[in-house]
Parts: C-alpha cells; structure tokens; sequence
C-alpha cells in the first residue's frame, strides 16, 4: 500500500497523479487545494463500498503533482493530461454528461462554445468545422468558465453589425467587455488577434507566452500614444495574473468517488463591502458593494450619504450605513460581511448583527498608513472559513479596494454637485 506524506503537497491549486508500479499514469484530477484533495484520498472517512476507488489506491504507487497559479488553468491542464495520456481510470469511469469540450468555430467573427462528450462524438465527421477544440474537461462548470473566459478575453457573444444597418451596442460593450464586434468597430482579422490568438495560447497552457505578448503590444500602443488600448491591456495583463475564480470554487469539485467534497467555501455566494470616506467633518459617505460567484454585481452596490453623525468618526458612520442597511428586509443577506477597517469596526458589526439576530461571517481588511497594509481581522474563528479566507485573500482584497473606490468616486460626485 502507498504511504502518503501530506506535507509534501501544498495548500495550492493543481493537478495531481497517480502511477502505477509500472510508472504507468493512471489516474489525473484537479483541486483547489493539493493537500486537502490528495489527503481525501487516504482519509478514514472517505466511502470504502466504492470499489473502483478501492482498486485505484490499491494499485497507486507513486503520486506525482503539478502546481498552478489558479482552479482554471488546473482544468486546462487536466484536460492536456487526459487528452495525452488517456489515463485509464480516466478513461473508464468516462461519464458522457460530465466530460465537456471547449471548441473555436470558423466563422468571420469566431466563436467560442462548450460541447459535451456525446455532441463531440457525434461532429466528430463535421470536426474540420471546429479551427480549435480543447479538452476533455470532467465535471466542467461549463457556464462559470465561459463567463471567467469572457471577462479576460474579452469573448464576444453579440451579433455583428451588419453593413447598412443601425449598429445598436451589447450591454458588455457598455460595459468594457466587448471590444466593439457589434458596432463595427473591431474587423474580423483584429478581433482574431486580439481576442481569439491570446485565449488558444492560454487554452494551450501558455499563460506566461499570453503575457509577454501582452506586455510588448501594450508597449506598441503606448508608444503610438494609443493610451485607451494600452491601459485596456495593462488591465487585462493584471487580471491574468491574478485569476479570480472563485465561480469555480463555488462549489466545490465533484470527487471521484461520486460525492462532493463540502467545506466553508461551498457555502459562500455572496460578500458585501463596507467602506467610509470623509472630507472633515463634511463629506461623509458610506458605500456597499456586492460579489457573487461571478465576480462583482454592480447592480445591487449602494450609496449612504451620512446624515446623523456630527465630527469625525468612521465608526460611528458605519454604525449608521450598516443599520440602514438592515432595515432593507428585501435585500438579499450575503454570507460574508467584509469591513474596510480593523478590530472596532469588526466588533460594532458582529455587535449590530447580534441585535438584529442575524448571523453571517465578519471579515475586516486593515490597510493601514498609505493603504499599504492588509492585516485580516476575523470576526469569526470558525478553522474552515479561516482556511477559506487563507485562500481567498486577494479576492477579498479586491471587495475591501471595490468598496473604497466605489464611497471616494460618490464623494467626488457629491463634492461637483455643490460646487
């Protein structure tokens, strides 16, 4: 029997697999966290009846593992290592409803799309119709990936605008995620460029190739003064480096054995942000912003001008925007509370929450002097959403820094108002 050394696998996102004595790949699977998922593995919980797990760690040898930056390209490259290897328990606990393919058609304007096994089966004679396909990816999130696909490469899905005829823009243009396919202002030979070229390089495991053909066109654009496309770029260079996933980690991945591994993070679908800002005893505003599994829904993000606290006092203006918040019945609850601030304002919210007999999870981000800071204040000691705060900080920094830039830009509108 193989003797597993959970020290040895990081509390990181991966791949990991398992070989035979015949150093033969038998088995590849994707976690969020290596540690965790390997260890299951060997765990005295996990369900024994499950025989084709029994003869897999019965024949396990030697395990092997492959670190990434994110749960996404964790995905990409387990699909690379099935689609290589053709792993044999892989291969035969093969569910045709759960095994999914991402394709690239060949049309003027290329699209992207999701087929299942079977449909892939069943084009395989129309299969010259496809310029690309990726995959296999088992237990894909198929509608969470496209979204995290579209929002770094900014993947059209509208249709294009036709010569002659009013071109009416798509809500992503509105909002700075498509990059004009709908109102002409992309051809089809740059829109492949920009758009289709990067996401089959990243689709190929290449992000690092991704970004340094990122960062030179960024420099190209700067030097021709076209500040608008480079700062796009800049912005897209960021957002591959730091994948935000966390709609893959929503919930948590189907195990092998068939059942699903739970934890804290597969309760938490919605975070609210808490920021102040204040110009001297004047000024003062509040804001609330709100994430879900799908990043952030602005929507829902709401403004408080403060109207009954006299001095300074961020705490105090707080107390007023959580309160009225509260009276708000028909606003969804989030199950995680996040506070720009520290230990004062973490114990008034846990201390609001009581009198209103709510119970959700506190979270304050301290920045301290020049925002230079992140200190984590938990208002909660629950050890399972301690260790999901642990492997969500930079997404819950981006909701603490969402937050302050959302009550600074409705101060700044205040502050034009009166003058």
């Amino acid at each position: 029997m193989f003797r597993f050394d959970s020290k040895k696998f990081p509390d990181k996102p991966g791949i990991y697999l398992f070989y035979n004595s015949q150093r033969e790949l038998i088995y590849v699977g994707k976690a969020t966290s290596l540690k965790d998922r390997v260890s299951s593995y060997f765990s005295n919980s996990r369900n024994k009846s499950f025989r084709p797990i029994e003869l897999l760690i019965h024949e396990v040898k030697q395990i092997t593992y492959k670190e990434t930056d994110s749960v996404l390209e964790a995905i990409i490259l387990e699909g690379e290592y099935i689609k290589k290897f053709q792993p044999k328990y892989n291969v035969d606990w093969k569910d045709d409803k759960s095994w999914n393919y991402i394709v690239v058609t060949k049309d003027e304007y290329t699209q992207v799309k999701t087929i299942r096994q079977h449909e892939f089966d069943n084009f395989k004679f129309q299969i010259s119709n496809f310029k690309f396909s990726f995959g296999p990816y088992p237990g894909l999130k198929t509608r969470e990936m496209m979204k995290i696909l579209h929002r770094l490469f900014y993947i059209s899905t509208c249709k294009p605008c036709q010569p002659g005829k009013p071109c009416r823009p798509c809500l992503y243009y509105e909002m700075g995620q498509c990059l004009g396919v709908c109102t002409g202002e992309i051809s089809p030979k740059d829109y492949q460029k920009k758009v289709i070229s990067p996401l089959v390089m990243f689709l190929r495991g290449n992000k690092k190739g991704v970004i340094r053909q990122l960062e030179k066109q960024m420099e190209k654009e700067s030097k021709k003064e076209n500040f608008e496309e480079a700062g796009r770029l800049k912005i897209q260079i960021e957002h591959l480096r730091k994948i935000q996933d966390i709609a893959l980690l929503n919930s948590s991945f189907i195990s092998d054995q068939g059942s699903v591994i739970r934890d804290h993070q597969s309760q938490i679908n919605r975070i609210e942000g808490y920021d102040i800002s204040n110009l001297g005893t004047t000024g003062k505003v509040g804001s609330m912003v709100v994430f879900d599994a799908h990043g952030p829904v602005k929507s829902e993000y709401r403004k408080f001008k403060i109207k009954n606290v006299e001095g300074q006092s961020d705490v105090d203006c707080l107390r007023e925007v959580l309160v009225r918040r509260l009276r708000h019945g028909e606003w969804k609850l989030p199950d995680i509370f996040l506070i720009d601030g520290g230990k004062p304002q973490v114990n008034l919210l846990i201390n609001i929450l009581k009198d209103h007999k709510i119970k959700r999870s506190v979270i304050g981000i301290a920045k301290g002097p020049e925002r230079k800071r992140n200190d984590i204040i938990f208002g909660d000691e629950e050890r399972s959403f301690i260790h999901w705060v642990n492997k969500n900080q930079e997404l819950l920094i981006q909701v603490r820094d969402e937050a302050h830039r959302f009550a600074i830009s409705y101060q700044k509108t205040l502050r034009r108002i009166r003058h």
